[in-house]
């Protein structure tokens, strides 16, 4: 199947495929352009995006639903976020001190949460 397309420049993996202009990895989602080359690439464009995995290290993208895994305090609140909490449409962000999803959470609105603390749907 990828008779031309050049290994994932991240994992090494020889199984990439082509998606409209992009060249992808299945096994760790690295997506870039064949022509471009790594260091340049990297430099260029700013806008190259750091992988964000949850807790089981499946990798996190924007507007995934997750799963809390285990029981949050939410400061002004006598309850919390229980285990098994389901969250939609989450978006990824560089967060302060760890919290890199931006969400909102259903009974408790808008919050930050860390990768660390949740599972991909």
């Amino acid at each position: 199947m990828s008779d031309n397309l050049p290994p994932c420049p991240q994992c090494s993996c020889e199984y990439t495929y082509a998606m409209n202009t992009l060249v992808v990895c299945p096994e760790c989602g690295h997506e870039w352009v064949p022509g471009e080359s790594v260091d340049a690439g990297a430099g260029a464009s700013g806008s190259e995006e750091k992988v964000i995995k949850d807790s089981v290290g499946n990798v996190l993208q924007d507007g995934d639903s997750v799963t809390v895994v285990k029981a949050l305090k939410v400061k002004g609140s006598p309850s919390g976020i229980k285990a098994g909490t389901k969250v939609r449409n989450i978006r990824l962000i560089d967060g302060v001190d760890g919290h890199d999803i931006d969400c909102k959470v259903d009974g408790f609105g808008a919050m930050q949460l860390k990768s660390s603390v949740v599972k991909k749907a």
